[in-house]
């Protein structure tokens, strides 16, 4: 084990998108490190992101957004590009809705699906505040759940992740989550002095909202969430059930209740 990841630490990644290219390099890698089948090859002709979304197949995505330049007609298009990926969040809303103990937080403070105790109920499914989590139903498919592992099995051997090693541009930068928030921050303030409204995706006050916490896979954003197709306030579904579920306790204690009553012999006198 190297000094690279240390069992014991918060590890997780940086996103700068400001120097995203759009390559898809960190797709390709988390690909083909973990012999993910291809996906995405039916050119639908409204972007050029060809695989679209995060799904049980494809870890690490990268988002295109077009957006119309500010130059009037004929200005050059201006895009905001991405490489979304699993939070591992603070408050896993997955991990605390899966019913097998599936899932489990590692050594480096990552969220980690078991694929030998995950029997594809689905529960992690809806309990992922993000739309991270899908299962894999192609016809090849095993039918659980799956996302990023962060390199699980690399972070054990002492080596940084696939997608973070592959990226030409340090887009995705991997390491101790506490110094690579000082290192965002800093960026952040050197993109606002150029007068970029630069700030930072996946603290609690945004991105890590309703209980979520921090996220251990964080972005730097230069417009607002939903450009990148990230929820402003994520919560976790479970928090919002509360009262629903409150709310059916009850009716049901009524309703056994009536019935014990009903069942009461009738007074004779």
């Amino acid at each position: 084990m190297t000094e690279l990841a240390n069992p014991g630490e918060r590890l997780g990644f940086f996103t700068d998108t400001s120097v995203c290219i759009g390559c898809k390099a960190c797709e390709v890698a988390c690909k083909q490190w973990n012999q993910l089948p291809m996906d995405g090859l039916e050119w639908e002709g409204s972007s050029y992101d060809n695989t679209r979304r995060l799904s049980g197949t494809t870890w690490r995505h990268v988002t295109f957004n077009e957006l119309p330049g500010s130059g009037g007609a004929g200005a050059q298009t201006d895009w905001l590009m991405m490489s979304d990926v699993c939070k591992h969040c603070t408050h896993a809303g997955c991990l605390e809705a899966c019913p097998t103990g599936a899932i489990v937080r590692t050594e480096f403070n990552t969220v980690l699906i078991q694929q030998d105790i995950c029997n594809g109920c689905g529960y992690c499914i809806t309990a992922c505040p993000f739309g991270v989590i899908d299962a894999n139903l192609g016809s090849d498919g095993d039918g659980k759940a799956h996302k990023c592992t962060l390199c699980y099995d690399r972070l054990r051997d002492g080596m940084e992740p696939a997608c973070a090693k592959a990226c030409p541009t340090d887009s995705i930068q991997f390491g101790n989550v506490e110094e690579l928030r000082e290192r965002a921050e800093a960026r952040v303030e050197a993109l606002r002095s150029k007068g970029l409204d630069a700030y930072i995706y996946g603290g609690e006050e945004v991105g890590g909202t309703n209980g979520i916490g921090d996220l251990n896979a964080f972005f730097l954003l230069l417009d607002r969430p939903q450009r990148y197709n990230l929820p402003s306030r994520p919560s976790l579904p479970q928090k919002r059930t509360l009262p629903g579920l409150v709310s059916l306790a009850g009716a049901a204690l009524v309703i056994t209740i009536g019935a014990m009553w009903a069942m009461l012999p009738a007074d004779e006198g």
